[in-house]
């Protein structure tokens, strides 16, 4: 039995690519192929397109076999519903049971226990009786055509045709049957579209009509464009917006109401937009704010007689045993007594009251006596300590690795809202060697102590605390460690930083200032190997061994991160990008004194450099299954003064790995078109990193969901390094205007994610498609692929594991 079990499960393995997917039909049932769209002319095609009730499912290119269905079959093999349901039914019955016996013994620890594990247990059960296994729930099942379904997505057709100003339009379909395949063609008859034409506003309340007139501009509703009916109701969300934001406080958009009047002659509607008015007044009334109150209840019941009432900014504060600042609150409460009622005020002040983490939650409400209100805050405070263990998987080059954090929190440590902070962090990391020992395990350690105040200090302060509240202002004050032991060298440093950051409205800007980054760096322990690499270096004029001299490094620097239309949502059908940008000063301190150059007898290095880097990203979905990204990065840093021509190594650019050009291991590629050492391993056997001093890079890639959890990728890859100025010691790495262009180094390849929501896990396939390192005329390396390489040469093609998406 066992072996004839055995023998089936071979055969749905080997189902997996060579079963049809209309394989073992019923007589009279048919796989749905495609579905076809004809007749569409200023209609959006992908919008009906995702009208479709049934989509077919996909299939391998040239076959009849889908991976989908292969992996639901497989799942089905082990899929039992008798079985499941069986289980079910027990499971239920014996909770049943143990929830019996707690109503006799609520306090009985294991009876409760048992409840809970049952309570789980049923959970799972019903999920995997309504949804199948793992399996299952991942791959697709054969999409078998449904005339029923095929009549309501030619009724929803219709439906969006009339919404979106095709009052006259028609919609079919027809079904075309090969063998045991259907094929779906919907054919759309537009006719002439409807045009708004007058817009005429009824209301007698004039503070209302003043509003619209004022932002007429940016009505969703505007004469001479076509209609829709979805403009109509985005125009209805933004006038309750407005007028919630100028004092109309009960307003809702159930008063406004819409008229249309159609003149089938000359396909014009006529539209009256009604302001109704309240049954509970005369007219809309602006309200004010009256009164602010601000009470911080009591953690538990014990603090309940350790209470003390204050009075700031004409907020009256009830705190308990004084543990806040009334200074630091107001600032982030965005409303003055006063002031008209503006919704987006108060929703701010939620946020910017949530972005100090001393509340469990923050509840604002208000008590109206006429056209007055009483605003009344209410909070609890969060715990005073907090200590969070993490432990998970990262990866920055090559391989991954395990990390455990621990984070300690003291909220309120000064009672003016600061938090005390210390992390500590542990990780190990698979990484390519500098040298050529091939990949080797890398170990980390950081552990840090900082103060995180909720305003601006040093040199802001005074009215900055009111001025910039609503910034979410922050200065951050830290004392840091950091351990690397890498195959190659061991490097600790300690760290001493003072940032402000910054945010607008919304998240859509962010700014950091470091005002002073102090780092004391030491090389303790440099392995032979590539002590004799920084030797050789230094004799051919390339002197980053001073790089790992004992040193003291100090800069100021500036990020401003750009977010459009909330980057970084992958979910999204809306376009997105973000733009980063990064300038950084070096050394500058030293531009006041006269401190010596590095050079052969120097035994404490010193640095001065200048650096700018700019990373634009962009994501535009196609349809709901398919997207467009896109990448483009620039950077280059210069040292000038003391530093004699050489960076912190921190400091250099490095191209290639699994966020840059993915056809090279990670810090490889380049720079220009110097061909670096080989090792015994072949062509790619690349022995070495490759410092440099600018960076440009292009990624562009096509994402599609393939099934369930799982989404491919086809990407190209377009950049290199290169070193500002001659490089004796790798001709052919200084960046040129006349050369540049054709040492572009171009990769190509195929990428596999799995993306569970939470964790997006993700293989990339790459191959070098153009190397630089190559001489002119034999740069194109594609042609290496054939179908007895299909990985080209040793090492052209690379396998790149990471973790999120590369951009």
């Amino acid at each position: 039995m066992k072996f004839s079990k055995y023998i089936l499960f071979i055969g749905v393995l080997w189902g997996m690519f060579a079963c049809s997917v209309s394989k073992n039909l019923p007589e009279g049932k048919f796989v749905l192929r495609s579905n076809k769209l004809k007749g569409v002319k200023n209609a959006s095609q992908a919008e009906i397109q995702g009208l479709f009730i049934q989509e077919p499912n996909t299939t391998i290119p040239l076959t009849n076999s889908s991976l989908g269905v292969s992996i639901y079959r497989l799942g089905q093999f082990f899929y039992d519903s008798a079985k499941i349901s069986n289980k079910l039914i027990l499971t239920n019955s014996e909770l049943q049971k143990a929830k019996d016996s707690l109503n006799g013994n609520p306090d009985e620890r294991k009876l409760i226990k048992k409840r809970d594990k049952l309570q789980t247990k049923t959970q799972y059960l019903e999920k995997l009786s309504e949804y199948g296994n793992f399996l299952m729930r991942t791959g697709n099942p054969v999409t078998i055509l449904d005339s029923t379904l095929t009549e309501r997505t030619t009724i929803e057709i219709r439906n969006y045709l009339y919404n979106k100003g095709f009052l006259d339009s028609k919609a079919s379909y027809e079904v075309a049957v090969k063998k045991k395949k259907a094929e779906v063609i919907y054919t759309i008859d537009e006719k002439e579209p409807y045009l708004l034409d007058s817009i005429y506003t009824r209301t007698d309340n004039e503070g209302i009509i003043s509003l619209i007139e004022k932002t007429k501009p940016v009505s969703f509703i505007k004469k001479d464009d076509r209609y829709d009916q979805s403009n109509f109701t985005r125009e209805r969300d933004r006038l309750e917006e407005l007028f919630k934001n100028n004092g109309y406080f009960l307003f809702t958009k159930s008063f406004i109401d819409y008229n249309l009047y159609y003149d089938t002659t000359s396909k014009k509607i006529h539209v009256e937009q009604r302001i109704l008015k309240p049954s509970f007044s005369e007219k809309h009334e602006v309200y004010r704010i009256d009164s602010i109150t601000f009470k911080i209840s009591p953690p538990s019941d014990t603090f309940i007689d350790e209470k003390e009432q204050r009075h700031y900014r004409n907020i009256d504060f009830t705190f308990y045993k004084d543990r806040f600042s009334a200074k630091l609150l107001s600032s982030r409460i965005l409303f003055d007594e006063g002031q008209e009622y503006s919704r987006l005020n108060i929703v701010e002040t939620q946020k910017q009251l949530s972005n100090l983490d001393l509340f469990r939650y923050i509840n604002i409400s208000f008590d109206t006596v006429g056209t007055s209100l009483t605003a009344r805050i209410l909070t609890q405070p969060n715990q005073k300590y907090q200590l969070t263990n993490q432990l998970g998987l990262s990866i920055t080059e090559q391989l991954p690795g395990p990390f455990f954090s621990i984070v300690l929190r003291n909220r309120n440590f000064f009672r003016a809202g600061e938090i005390l902070e210390f992390n500590t962090r542990i990780g190990y990391e698979g990484v390519a060697s500098a040298t050529d020992q091939g990949v080797y395990q890398s170990k980390e350690l950081g552990a840090s102590a900082s103060v995180i105040f909720p305003r601006f200090l040093i040199p802001f302060y005074g009215e900055s605390l009111r001025k910039f509240g609503r910034y979410n202002p922050n200065t951050r004050a830290q004392l840091g460690y950091n351990y690397t032991n890498r195959p190659e060298y061991t490097r600790s440093g300690l760290n001493a930083l003072l940032a402000y950051t910054w945010v607008t409205r919304g998240n859509r800007q962010q700014f950091t200032v470091n005002a002073a980054d102090i780092n004391y760096i030491r090389t303790p322990k440099i392995s032979n190997d590539f002590a004799q690499v920084l030797r050789d270096l230094e004799n051919q004029g390339n002197n980053l061994i001073w790089s790992f001299l004992p040193s003291f490094i100090s800069s100021i620097s500036a990020q401003s991160i750009i977010n459009f239309n909330n980057y970084g949502n992958y979910n999204s059908t809306n376009k997105a990008s973000l733009l980063k940008l990064f300038v950084e000063s070096g050394g500058t301190t030293l531009n006041f004194g006269r401190p010596p150059s590095n050079s052969e007898t120097t035994d404490f290095a010193r640095f001065q450099w200048l650096k700018l880097q700019a990373d634009f990203r962009r994501y535009y979905p196609l349809d709901q299954k398919t997207t467009l990204a896109y990448r483009a990065n620039f950077g280059i840093a210069n040292p000038y003064g003391v530093s004699n021509g050489i960076l912190p190594y921190e400091k250099y650019f490095f191209a290639g790995g699994g966020t840059s050009i993915r056809a090279w291991q990670a810090r490889r590629l380049g720079p220009g078109s110097y061909t670096p050492p080989v090792g015994d391993r072949g062509r790619y056997d690349y022995a070495f990193e490759q410092p440099a001093e600018m960076i440009l890079e292009t990624m562009l890639e096509y994402r599609r969901n393939l099934v369930g959890y799982f989404d491919m990728a086809v990407f190209v890859d377009v950049g290199n390094a290169w070193v500002i100025g001659a490089d004796n010691s790798r001709p052919g790495a200084d960046f040129r205007f006349d050369r540049f262009y054709k040492e572009l180094a171009v990769g190509t390849g195929l990428g596999l994610r799995m993306d569970f929501n939470f964790l997006v896990v993700r293989l990339d396939l790459a191959t070098k498609a153009v190397d630089p390192s190559m001489p002119e005329g034999e740069r194109w390396v594609l042609d290496n692929v054939s179908f007895n390489r299909l990985f080209g040469l040793k090492g052209q093609t690379v396998l790149n594991f990471g973790i999120g998406y590369p951009f």
